[in-house]
């Protein structure tokens, strides 16, 4: 799996659900977190994990949960990931009414292993978070912690219109973040290389020298849907 993950973070998160399509096992349109979830840094490369998930709420005392203290249990659920960990959170306050993250928490998610952090809800401490080199993807920023409870640590969480579970490995980058299913991740990070040579066919015809000609760029395009079409017809579980 290290060999894998390795792969597939030479490669940004378009290009991962380009390829993920030609397997024909989800319908294009889910999988992936929608506009609400944005990356924090956009300028970072891109990251993968293992999701350790976590609902979370700040409104107001009394939920039964626990802030700073649950991160140790989160911790916990660290080595029984195939690789590093990406920590996601569903905010339960609609909307956010503070910060999931700030520096503590990214420091000691960081330095335990973790790839990244992806929340529902709202992040600070951001000029801080950056210096760490962690990348974190939220829907806003937030100056204070609130009340903070960290509610439930492992069940199924619901974040930018994304269903993600327990161990679910996650892509994300400047564009946003998307579900890898595990029983692809392998042929997904070998593919993608595939993938972009086949774009360079066009690529590299509209940004060369030389003139431009519709029919030059039909060309160019018939034979990307070729080469693309014998890797669909390599790799797709359809039926």
């Amino acid at each position: 799996m290290k060999s894998t993950l390795e792969k597939l973070v030479q490669y940004d998160t378009p290009t991962i659900c380009n390829v993920i399509e030609l397997f024909d096992i989800r319908p294009y349109n889910q999988g992936y977190m929608d506009q609400r979830i944005r990356a924090g840094f956009p300028d970072f490369p891109p990251t993968v994990g293992f999701a350790v998930t976590s609902s979370y709420r700040s409104c107001e005392p009394g939920f039964g949960g626990s802030g700073y203290l649950a991160l140790s249990e989160q911790l916990q659920q660290f080595p029984s990931l195939p690789g590093p960990a990406f920590m996601v959170f569903q905010d339960l306050d609609d909307p956010p009414v503070s910060a999931t993250f700030g520096e503590i928490m990214c420091s000691t998610y960081q330095n335990f292993g973790a790839a990244g952090l992806i929340t529902s809800g709202a992040g600070r401490d951001l000029e801080q978070v950056r210096a760490l080199g962690f990348p974190v993807f939220t829907s806003c920023t937030n100056c204070s912690h609130a009340f903070n409870q960290i509610l439930d640590i492992g069940s199924p969480v619901r974040v930018g219109g994304l269903v993600v579970r327990q161990g679910d490995l996650l892509h994300g980058d400047a564009n946003g973040v998307t579900n890898i299913p595990l029983d692809i991740a392998d042929e997904v990070a070998d593919v993608s290389k595939d993938f972009l040579d086949a774009e360079n066919i066009i690529l590299s015809y509209v940004k060369g020298d030389g003139e431009k000609t519709v029919g030059g760029f039909v060309e160019r395009q018939n034979e990307f849907r070729s080469v693309i079409q014998k890797v669909r017809e390599r790799v797709s579980r359809k039926s």
